[in-house]
């Protein structure tokens, strides 16, 4: 199981480093740099396309449609991240602090500080 970890891991990566070679390309010949150059807003309105379309494709239970639709959603926020500065090592990193972690204490945890952020102002 390691293995496909780290292979997915490099996968990402090279997914990354041809969206970073991609962003300031020219958008009449790249679709990463055509949705770059629209901006942020263009990038999270894609994002929510494809999350709509995640869904839909699990709620129809097509499992190669909802490979698909994932994958387009990953690749979608691959972008943001890239816009903001972000690579998938961010997100792997955040995962990994998370790992052993119940998502219900997590959650308490968050709205415990939510309350006291509140309180102080």
């Amino acid at each position: 199981m390691r293995g496909a970890v780290t292979n997915s891991n490099q996968t990402l990566e090279r997914l990354a480093q041809v969206i970073e070679s991609r962003r300031r390309g020219d958008p009449d010949k790249s679709y990463v740099a055509r949705l770059m150059a629209k901006g942020t807003d263009a990038i999270l309105k894609k994002i929510g396309e494809e999350a709509t379309e995640t869904v839909m494709a699990c709620k129809d239970g097509d499992t190669a449609k909802i490979v698909h639709e994932v994958a387009d959603l990953w690749f979608h926020s691959m972008l943001a991240l890239a816009a903001f500065g972000l690579s998938p090592a961010d997100v792997l990193k955040e995962l990994e602090r998370r790992e052993g972690e119940s998502g219900l204490e997590e959650f308490a945890a968050r709205k415990a500080k939510q309350r006291d952020k509140e309180d102080r102002q």
